[in-house]
């Protein structure tokens, strides 16, 4: 079978989980019997790492609260050919996990997204849906149409991936800075859209409807401030040239009628905020030449990375392609949340 010639780790980020993540690691014991699976047990107080061990997980524990700390010090520490992410929450059905391995190995990914179906729809709780289908529609506008559902967990990696992200975010913004970092190097992506369930009884969203969509927006600036720095300060250049026009439209009116200034205060204010404009405009040109160099220097390095020849991977054994294709028979479809 091909996935035994593979090193492949299982990462499993949590947070009180106790209610699920047993379930969760037998799930992806039985779908990939050769995987080794961790769990990264966040400051959990519900038993969540005793019941993951039990389950036959390697469990490690990261202090620092949030998910996207836990993402940074899983992909530091483990080693593999093959990383697949999952939420510890039992909404992933571990049966797809082979899918989304195959489909990182025949398309050629770096990343491969395992996107929700109907998520969009129906969430779990209105709020976060409405919020889904804002935050992937600014995503494309902003950094491009590579993702339809950058909020999705369940994801497979690449080591070059994994190795060459630079992960800055703490908490649940950590799967948009994915999404960017492989739009911003032009990394092969690819999406598999599947079954997405409801937690179990007793198992609760993490989430906060808005403090968290405060947090993504704040990421979505500072993405974007980073990898697009002209359209940035672009943006706020043309709305402090806005404001300085407006300002002084009423001005120049008194003073083509009486030949006097009536107004100083406002004069002046309409040309800092214009001197402002031409500071942004200024900024943005500089950094945009900046960004580039880095984002050069990150593919770079991405590309340093190496990389296993045509048909050889884990052990450096040729895997064929016909091992690696879809069964025939299929898998067992996951039924839909109700």
């Amino acid at each position: 079978m091909w996935n035994e010639k593979l090193n492949i780790a299982v990462l499993l980020p949590c947070y009180n989980e106790a209610a699920t993540i047993g379930d969760v690691v037998r799930g992806f014991r039985q779908a990939l019997p050769q995987a080794s699976i961790y769990v990264y047990d966040n400051n959990s107080t519900d038993g969540t790492a005793l019941h993951a061990m039990l389950a036959g997980a390697t469990v490690v524990r990261e202090r620092r609260q949030g998910k996207g700390h836990v993402v940074r010090r899983m992909f530091a520490d483990i080693d593999a050919d093959i990383y697949l992410m999952a939420d510890g929450d039992g909404t992933y059905a571990p049966e797809d996990a082979e899918e989304l391995i195959r489909t990182l190995l025949t398309e050629g990914s770096d990343m491969v997204v395992g996107t929700r179906r109907n998520v969009h729809n129906d969430a779990g709780r209105q709020g976060h849906a409405f919020g889904n289908r804002i935050f992937n529609w600014l995503y494309r506008t902003i950094f491009g149409a590579d993702f339809t559902d950058i909020f999705s967990g369940y994801r497979a990696f690449s080591r070059r991936f994994v190795k060459s992200f630079p992960a800055v975010s703490g908490g649940f913004e950590i799967e948009t800075e994915m999404s960017v970092h492989a739009s911003r190097l032009k990394l092969p992506v690819s999406e598999l859209e599947l079954d997405y369930g409801r937690r179990p009884e007793g198992s609760h969203s993490k989430l906060s409807t808005f403090r968290d969509g405060w947090k993504i927006l704040w990421m979505f600036a500072m993405l974007m401030k980073e990898t697009r720095p002209f359209a940035f300060f672009g943006i706020l250049g043309a709305i402090s040239m806005e404001l300085s026009i407006g300002f002084s439209i009423p001005v120049l009116i008194e003073y083509f009628e009486t030949g006097l200034v009536l107004r100083m205060p406002t004069w002046v204010l309409s040309m800092a905020l214009m001197m402002i404009s031409f500071m942004l405009f200024t900024a943005g040109l500089i950094l945009d030449s900046v960004a580039r160099a880095r984002a050069e220097q990150l593919r770079i390095h991405y590309m340093s990375l190496a990389r296993p020849a045509s048909g050889e991977i884990g052990d450096r054994r040729t895997i064929s392609m016909v091992e690696i294709e879809k069964p025939a028979s299929g898998r067992k479809k996951r039924p839909k949340a109700a």
